[in-house]
């Protein structure tokens, strides 16, 4: 029989499913990233068990492989000093004339609308190690940003 007649299964046509990516370097965590992990895991195992269909169960599983991996490999960040940006820092700064404020968190817990940056983020690696009073350059530009205050993050 000629193969132009031979039927091919479903799965041959469909986009292959790669595992979700992990961001490179260290999976350094908050307190509250770690419970965020936690909880992810928690919540994704109950909604396996949950589904009987193997088709909607998949993704979850994918989902619950990368989380599993985060949780595995988490390691708690030591409580930041007090007196320069770190991980684990709140810092209140002034860029482009507007004063902002982020906590520089690991990349899971990263939530920029909330004022949470990864600490792998340029802007969070463009204020690490500097305290209060001093100058960051950014974006390509000398002395970019101005750090007012450090203070550990509040979990």
């Amino acid at each position: 029989m000629s193969v132009a007649f031979r039927r091919e299964r479903d799965e041959e046509h469909k986009e292959p499913r790669f595992e979700l990516p992990i961001p490179p370097g260290p999976n350094l965590v908050t307190a509250a990233g770690l419970a965020l992990t936690e909880a992810k895991v928690a919540a994704l195992e109950a909604a396996v068990a949950a589904e009987s269909d193997t088709e909607r169960r998949a993704p979850i599983e994918r989902e619950l492989r990368y989380w599993r991996t985060r949780l595995a490999t988490a390691e708690l960040a030591p409580p930041p000093p007090a007196d320069e940006a770190a991980f684990g820092s709140r810092v209140t700064f002034r860029l482009n004339g507007e004063t902002r404020v982020f906590a520089i968190v690991g990349d899971d817990e990263a939530d920029p609308a909330n004022g949470k940056i990864a600490f792998s983020a340029p802007l969070a690696r463009a204020l690490i190690g500097a305290g209060p009073g001093d100058f960051s350059d950014f974006g390509g530009k000398v002395d970019a940003i101005e750090v007012i205050s450090v203070a550990a993050i509040e979990d």
